[in-house]
């Protein structure tokens, strides 16, 4: 058994100077106190990202300092026995070299969207306890959603079910047609330039 804190980038940033500082120390403080423990950072290029990016602006400071603060916690005297640090991020090219150098957030594991397989399986988890029309194939689902991320193929399923009730709040299912109806409203928003950068990045 292990305690998990997670954490969206801008949750830790405060109005008052001096206070976003002190949310990382009481995060680290805590991890240690209840470990085995996991920190975990998401959105982390909000939280730090690559010094001098905002242009020198108050904000930007406090990301400096917040940045700082994480690095002394990773690096101080205090030792992070049993305490593991996992962040995510949609843009690793801003994240601070800093925060990646050996000993801290040193591993780099890249998410690809999900392929074929990957995205048979969401869709089956999903529609499990849906009832489906006969016209509906998951195969042809599968074909449908290539370049979809997990959470927008999750949004296809839920849209596609809103389509069944509003045609028909007593539908016995959810027809091919309702899945039509929801891949129009829901886009894959994944540009090919950003899963290049991608790529490119995990290369280096």
């Amino acid at each position: 058994m292990f305690c998990m804190f997670v954490f969206q980038g801008p949750e830790l940033f405060r109005k008052y100077v001096g206070e976003s500082e002190r949310c990382v120390r009481d995060v680290f403080k805590r991890a240690r106190q209840v470990s085995p423990s996991v920190i975990f950072f998401d959105e982390l290029d909000s939280l730090a990202g690559e010094r001098g990016d905002g242009g020198g602006g108050g904000g930007s400071n406090v990301q400096e300092r917040v940045l700082a603060q994480m690095l002394t916690e990773m690096d101080g005297i205090v030792p992070l026995n049993n305490v593991t640090i996992v962040a995510a991020t949609n843009r690793p090219d801003r994240i601070d070299k800093a925060l990646l150098r050996p000993g801290r957030l040193d591993r780099l594991i890249y998410v690809p969207l999900p392929d074929d397989l990957t995205r048979a399986a969401i869709l089956k988890i999903r529609l499990a306890r849906s009832p489906l029309g006969e016209d509906v194939c998951v195969e042809e689902l599968v074909r449908l959603t290539e370049g979809y991320s997990g959470a927008e193929i999750v949004a296809v399923c839920d849209e596609a079910a809103l389509s069944a009730l509003e045609n028909n709040l007593e539908a016995a299912y959810v027809s091919h047609q309702d899945f039509l109806t929801a891949l129009q409203l829901v886009k894959p928003r994944t540009p090919p330039q950003l899963i290049k950068l991608y790529e490119n990045y995990i290369k280096k």
